[in-house]
């Protein structure tokens, strides 16, 4: 069977998206809404970087809401839940990295909207959705008795080719009190702390664990070079986010990233550490555990102004759920109820003619 698709925005990971969709052996795009008018009307192909493959951008919602589709792949740069009830009930699944991960009560219109309408709702990709909950619940497989589980990321994050987002809404660059009252943390929350209810779900802690946030910030010794410019000493240049749940006094869940602008110049003296840019797993339990994942991350900032391996593994995470997604029962649906996901081979050595 092939699965119809309408891509819903174009930024990097939509691009990224696009791409695993037409190299997909069971997907075929079918449509593509944009923001913006210049790309209005625009072949998708040429929006991404690529031949054209006779597919138009549109910025007409209606039209897309109207079209034969199985699947929406949502990834704006912010959710409108109206956009994606909308979605669910002209009869679209939809796949999305903007959240909902794991559903909650206040999600209860979506989840009726979609069981009315026979489709789901699937929110995944990799920070948070799968390093952060996916694959903690994967490798505690191999454990018995877990007393801990961390999942973290330590990103150099002037590879993000982002600057605006980078500058206004991640507030690098700004004073310390600007970041600590900046938009970061109450945005993030959301997703990571459904990633921390899905390992405490999953594994069988106590759910009236209480959740905790924590943020720092390190400021510039020197002046830092930057994607958004010089960073003056004293301006913000690295921040740290941590979620713990707490049963108690006993921390045992805990997802943390932390984002430097190099790792030079920095107060306090933060570093990506020997082993450099990676995402880790750690479990505690018999027997102990950690697995660091490599390859997720560029190779250089500059590189990743290119082509941002993270930005394209989270479009990839969403394109592979889409089958499994499509074929899933109505509502919104977690990796607890969803089978094992998986990718599929080059075309060159896939078994699909």
């Amino acid at each position: 069977m092939t699965y119809r698709v309408i891509q819903w925005a174009t930024g990097g990971v939509g691009a990224a998206a696009v791409r695993a969709v037409l190299r997909h052996p069971d997907l075929e795009l079918v449509g593509c809404w944009v923001h913006s008018d210049d790309k209005n009307g625009r072949d998708v192909g040429e929006i991404i970087g690529t031949e054209p493959i006779g597919i138009n951008a549109t910025t007409d919602a209606a039209a897309l809401l109207a079209m034969d589709a199985d699947c929406v792949v949502y990834a704006p740069l912010m959710p409108d839940k109206k956009v994606v009830a909308d979605l669910l009930g002209c009869g679209k699944n939809v796949v999305t990295p903007l959240g909902w991960f794991l559903p909650t009560d206040r999600d209860a219109r979506l989840e009726a909207v979609a069981q009315e309408a026979g489709v789901t709702l699937h929110g995944t990709g990799i920070d948070p959705g799968g390093i952060t909950d996916l694959f903690p619940l994967m490798f505690s497989a191999l454990t018995s008795a877990a007393t801990f589980v961390r999942a973290e990321e330590f990103s150099d994050i002037r590879s993000y080719n982002a600057p605006d987002v980078v500058r206004w809404i991640m507030q690098f660059g700004a004073t310390p009190a600007e970041a600590m009252a900046g938009p970061m943390l109450g945005l993030l929350t959301g997703g990571f702390t459904q990633s921390l209810r899905m390992i405490l779900q999953g594994m069988g802690f106590d759910r009236s664990a209480e959740i905790r946030t924590h943020q720092d910030v390190a400021v510039a010794t020197a002046p830092i070079d930057s994607p958004i410019g010089v960073i003056e000493p004293g301006l913000v240049a690295a921040q740290r986010f941590q979620w713990d749940a707490a049963i108690g006094d006993k921390t045992v869940a805990r997802i943390a990233v932390n984002w430097l602008m190099g790792d030079e110049n920095l107060e306090p003296a933060w570093d990506l550490g020997a082993a450099g840019e990676r995402f880790e797993v750690e479990i505690k339990g018999d027997p102990d555990m950690l697995v660091t994942i490599k390859g997720l991350q560029p190779e250089t900032p500059e590189a990743g102004w290119l082509r941002n391996p993270g930005i394209v593994a989270t479009a990839n995470h969403l394109v592979n759920s889409i089958p499994y997604v499509c074929d899933a029962a109505p509502g919104i649906k977690s990796y607890l109820d969803l089978p094992l996901m998986a990718g599929r081979a080059h075309p060159t050595l896939s078994d699909r003619p």
